[in-house]
């Protein structure tokens, strides 16, 4: 039983990168700023590899990987958000809203490593723990840019 819950929870992080890479992989499509290409195209491919790891996990503990993304939401609308930002050319808007995404992620992690009632085993406690500080490193990137990008 306490298996399939971890499996649950892992699988809700990897819809999290899934919704991840693919935000920052159409918002490096569509932007024209070459440093925000790069660091979108770079977030994107963090995400694939968490993810990557979160698929070994779940398969470690007997379950199967979901494929799909959030759908419900959060991510969803930002993403809108920074395609809209990216659109009117607002640098600052983008990464205000990127730095959203990386809070929403964050708290999707926090929700999973600080759950009382999951156990997680040590293996993954520690992947999903450097995920969330590489995850948190990101945030402060990004709103470090935001910080000092013109409107």
């Amino acid at each position: 039983m306490e298996s399939n819950e971890v499996v649950k929870h892992l699988n809700g992080l990897i819809e999290i990168n899934n919704d991840r890479t693919e935000g920052y992989q159409k918002a490096a499509e569509e932007t024209g700023d070459a440093a925000l290409k790069s660091l979108f195209t770079r977030f994107a491919d963090s995400s694939r590899s968490y993810r990557n790891e979160l698929v070994s996990l779940v398969r470690t503990h007997g379950g199967e990987p979901t494929e799909g993304t959030t759908g419900s939401g959060k991510l969803y609308r930002v993403w809108m958000d920074i395609r809209a930002a990216l659109a009117g050319k607002d640098r600052k808007a983008v990464l205000s809203n990127c730095e959203y995404g990386e809070d929403v992620a964050l708290e999707s992690y926090r929700g999973v490593t600080e759950a009382k009632d999951l156990i997680l085993p040590s293996e993954a406690r520690e992947i999903l723990q450097r995920q969330q500080r590489e995850i948190k490193a990101a945030h402060n990137e990004i709103k470090a840019m935001r910080d000092t990008a013109k409107a």
